[in-house]
């Protein structure tokens, strides 16, 4: 079973990166965006709290989007193992998924890191809010979501490292398919490894 984290800042491609590697690895593919997306389409006062810190470029509390994804993770079936795209967020979500992955006797999953300067997922974020329109994507939100990044997602890599977890790191910057084919050899060599 291939479990794996794809992990990077706003506007690294953590989203069009899992799709693609999703279809190569046959894994399901689960972004925690879109868990909240979905919670937030429902429009129940949930939803109405989620859509308040989502527009102002705030993280969902940690118990929530544990519950989405546990219940997400409950209904899969029939895939060879998983990709998270955007989780965990925080040291503490970090936590509580080797737990839950412990507890399930599964491979703790491979954190894969997109490395991509900040002007340059600045400029990507902004051209995708003109052509997507996505509310959160101006610049001021934008600052916002890197400062939380920092703050709050970078001491995930510290968690992965601290606790011996598997960890790789990707230049992130080029074409979609050359960042792809940069990830797959890069999850092909630990793949290899860990047969050794």
């Amino acid at each position: 079973m291939l479990n794996l984290l794809l992990f990077g800042p706003p506007g690294s491609g953590k989203g069009t990166q899992s799709e693609l590697l999703a279809e190569h690895y046959g894994l399901e593919h689960i972004s925690t965006g879109d868990l909240l997306r979905e919670e937030v389409a429902k429009g129940t006062e949930l939803s109405q709290d989620i859509e308040a810190l989502i527009s102002v470029g705030k993280l969902v509390p940690d118990h929530l989007i544990l519950d989405l994804l546990f219940k997400h993770i409950n209904q899969m079936d029939g895939k060879k193992g998983l990709i998270l795209d955007g989780f965990p967020r925080t040291y503490h979500q970090a936590e509580e998924l080797v737990k839950e992955f412990n507890a399930r006797q599964w491979p703790i999953p491979l954190l894969v890191a997109l490395d991509v300067e900040e002007e340059e997922l600045l400029e990507r974020l902004l051209e995708r809010g003109k052509v997507s329109g996505r509310s959160d994507d101006h610049e001021e939100t934008i600052r916002g979501r890197f400062k939380v990044y920092h703050e709050q997602s970078e001491p995930v890599i510290q968690f992965f490292k601290e606790s011996h977890s598997p960890m790789i790191e990707i230049d992130g910057v080029g074409a979609i398919d050359e960042v792809t084919a940069n990830l797959i050899r890069g999850i092909d060599q630990f793949i290899k490894e860990s047969n050794n």
